[in-house]
Parts: C-alpha cells; sequence; structure tokens
C-alpha cells in the first residue's frame, strides 16, 4: 500500500528514538492511511486517506446532511 495520503499528501516522517543514555536510533513514523471509496461528483473513486482527513469528510457529510434537510 502506499504511505500517502491522497488529499493532505502525509507521508513517512523521520527521526530518531532517544533512550535514558540519550543514544539516538533512526525511526520512522508511518501515517495511518486507509483505502476509502468515495463519490465524487457523482461517480465512485477509490483514494487513499489517512485518519484525520478521512475524519474531516464525515464531518462535511454530516454538515452538509444537517443544512440540506
Amino acid at each position: 500500500m502506499i504511505l500517502k495520503c491522497d488529499l493532505c499528501d502525509k507521508t513517512p516522517q523521520f527521526g530518531h528514538n532517544v533512550s535514558h543514555s540519550k543514544r539516538h536510533t533512526k525511526r520512522q513514523w508511518l501515517p495511518n492511511i486507509h483505502p476509502v471509496t468515495i463519490v465524487v461528483d457523482g461517480k465512485k473513486k477509490r483514494l487513499n486517506l489517512c485518519t484525520r482527513c478521512l475524519r474531516n469528510q464525515h464531518k462535511v457529510a454530516k454538515i452538509q446532511a444537517s443544512t440540506s434537510g
């Protein structure tokens, strides 16, 4: 699976683990990516979204549903 969000372009972050003795070892933080099918302009589209973008999509859908009816 591609480790990149299709909406916000979030990708893996790199850094160091730092132990109590101050040794630095390389590590990687991975984004929480989920494959999702979303309707865009009346067509189904398959996207890889991070959980933050997925949550925001749900919020937008809730707001649109509450204001439309």
